[in-house]
């Protein structure tokens, strides 16, 4: 009888730090998902205003895009077309988001309408998005970004 209880208390024992990591991780990853959503509709409301302060802060230095017309853009490419107006978005309606955490890097999948141009190229149209955050000294940045039109 002694040693059930032993082995029963022993059993709590090493369990229980497992499930306040358990519960920690959880809470980790929901406070990620909730940073990470919000951190992407900055990004959409900074496109459709041009505010290339925000890019400034939120693109890392490395960020790769194949955007909608499947160019390759850099940090300072994106920048520079926002800049010039070369770029702009009259609308970006974000129709759904799924974010996925795997520690230090998220992943945002999603759809959105879109009003908006490229130099004289209409890029009006649904596209289905992915974009890859990773966090670096403490802060999440958006280091790719792929949109695709949806036909």
């Amino acid at each position: 009888m002694q040693l059930k209880f032993i082995v029963a208390l022993l059993v709590m024992c090493l369990s229980s730090p497992l499930v306040g990591q358990a519960n920690s991780a959880k809470t980790s990853k929901g406070n990620a998902e909730e940073t990470i959503k919000t951190l992407s509709e900055q990004l959409n409301d900074a496109a459709k205003k041009g505010d290339t302060a925000v890019y400034e802060k939120l693109v890392s230095d490395d960020y790769v895009s194949i955007g909608v017309t499947g160019i390759v853009s850099t940090k300072a490419d994106l920048i520079a077309n926002y800049k010039s107006g070369k770029t702009k978005f009259d609308s970006i309606d974000q129709k759904d988001m799924k974010i996925r955490v795997y520690g230090d890097t998220a992943i945002v999948i999603g759809t959105a309408d879109v009003k908006g141009h490229t130099g004289d190229t209409d890029i009006s149209g649904q596209y289905r998005s992915t974009r890859v955050w990773l966090k670096r000294n403490g802060k999440w940045q958006s280091v790719s970004f792929q949109a695709t039109l949806v036909k």
